[in-house]
This record gives C-alpha cells, sequence and structure tokens, in this order.
C-alpha cells in the first residue's frame, strides 16, 4: 500500500457514515439525536483522558522531567491559544464551514420559495457549520491523527489509522443524525490534515522522537476537552484558537529539554 492510504481509507469512513447517518437521523425525533450528541461527548471525554494521560507517560517525563509536563502543556496552550486567536482560526473554520453549505446543499433564498421560515434556513446553516466545525475538532485532534498519520508516512503500516477509521466511522453515524450533512463536509478536512501530517512524516523519517509526540498528544487530549464541552452544550470553547498548539508543544518540550 502507498503512504496515504491509510487517510483515503479514513476519508471513505467518513463519507460513508454521515451518509447512513443523515439517513438515519431524519427518522429519530429531536430528543434521541440531542442523546445521541450527548452520549458521543461523553465518550470524547473518555478519549480525551486517555489521551491526556500522555503527560505522565515515561516518554514525555523522560524527555523534560516529571516536574515539567504540565508546564509545558500549559504554555503550549497559552501560547498556541494566543497565535490562535491572533489568527482567527475558529472563525475561519466556522467560515469555511458556511461557503460549503453553500456549495453543498441548496438554500433557498426566501421563505415563499423554500416553504420555509427564515429561523428554519437559519438554523439548518447553524447544524451545518457546528457539525462540520465539532466533526473537523473531533476527526483531527486525537492522537491517533498525528500517530496514525505519521506511520503511514514512515512506512510503518495504517495500523493506527485503520482503527481511526472504524472509529470515526461510527462517530460520523452519531454526528450526522444530530447535526447533518455538515459532518460529511469534514472529511475535506480529514483530507487535508491527516494528508499533510503523512507528507510530513515521508519527509522526515524517523526524525521525530517518542517523547515530542507525547507531548502533542497530552496537548490533543486537553483540546479534546474543549470538544467534548461544546459537545455537551457546557461551553463554546474556542478549540479551533487552541490548535496551534499541537504545534507548540513539542518546541517547548525541545527547548526545556535542552535547559535541563
Amino acid at each position: 500500500m502507498f503512504p496515504g492510504f491509510g487517510t483515503l481509507l479514513n476519508v471513505a469512513a467518513v463519507l460513508a457514515g454521515a451518509g447512513l447517518g443523515v439517513l438515519i437521523g431524519h427518522r429519530l425525533p429531536t430528543r434521541t439525536r440531542d442523546v445521541v450528541t450527548d452520549a458521543l461527548g461523553l465518550v470524547t471525554l473518555l478519549v480525551a483522558a486517555t489521551s491526556a494521560a500522555a503527560v505522565i507517560g515515561s516518554d514525555f517525563v523522560g524527555l523534560v522531567g516529571d516536574s515539567a509536563t504540565v508546564l509545558v502543556v500549559l504554555g503550549a496552550l497559552l501560547l498556541g491559544g494566543i497565535v490562535g486567536s491572533l489568527l482567527r482560526i475558529e472563525a475561519r473554520l466556522e467560515g469555511l464551514g458556511g461557503v460549503l453549505q453553500r456549495w453543498l446543499t441548496r438554500e433557498r433564498t426566501t421563505s415563499a420559495e423554500s416553504g420555509a421560515e427564515p429561523s428554519a434556513a437559519g438554523e439548518e446553516r447553524r447544524r451545518f457549520i457546528e457539525g462540520y466545525v465539532s466533526a473537523s475538532l473531533l476527526f483531527c485532534v486525537g492522537p491517533l491523527t498525528i500517530l496514525g498519520s505519521l506511520s503511514d508516512g514512515l512506512g510503518r503500516g495504517i495500523d493506527q489509522l485503520a482503527l481511526k477509521s472504524v472509529l470515526d466511522g461510527f462517530a460520523s453515524i452519531a454526528f450526522a443524525a444530530s447535526l447533518g450533512w455538515g459532518v460529511a463536509a469534514s472529511a475535506l478536512t480529514v483530507l487535508a490534515v491527516q494528508g499533510s501530517i503523512t507528507l510530513l512524516g515521508v519527509a522526515i523519517g524517523g526524525l521525530l522522537p517518542d517523547g515530542h509526540v507525547a507531548a502533542i498528544t497530552a496537548t490533543g487530549g486537553l483540546l479534546l476537552v474543549g470538544v467534548a464541552l461544546r459537545l455537551l452544550r457546557i461551553k463554546h470553547v474556542p478549540v479551533g484558537d487552541l490548535l496551534p498548539a499541537l504545534l507548540v508543544a513539542p518546541l517547548l518540550a525541545q527547548l526545556v529539554a535542552v535547559l535541563r
């Protein structure tokens, strides 16, 4: 198999799951769809906890010391959040979701033509954007995104991305049942993000140490907590603005390792 096959498999799983979810979702009452989204939020918290546990893992501790792991993650989130907010990443993701919604759905401009109230059209747009943004973040922030894509690019196989494809496929069904076709649009984000990381893996070979990957994994776990809080409607955390933290984390880890 060629590098990138795992990402293509993942994209296919998201599209298939989203299509099935939309078919099922129209037959489910709103109450049931809300319960599905809540369940997905709780599972996301579980995945986030297992990812964030990398902060006490031997690879991360061995690189920066047991007293500095939390500080590295904290610094990555603070610096990454500042950069992301200045770049308005969250707003740009939402804007891209709106553009895709106009491309992928037939938006009716007047209530007379559509037979729907303007508020209904606005609700459809909100659901599309929320589905696109939430699914994109969930599918692209987790540790399997980075580890699996790097493994694929390094020629170590697609086992991790195959597992992620199964998980994302089932998650897409749940997401799309509640949030609609915006979930299918997130396949474009999966293709871009995982494809880029795979190409990075091809380029850097085995140069990225395990401790640096652990720093990314721990930081990504906390970002997933933000996604879960959004899904559970507890707080709308601007996770998109925090994404640069995934790049800052290994850099801070290396800096601390040098200064030790």
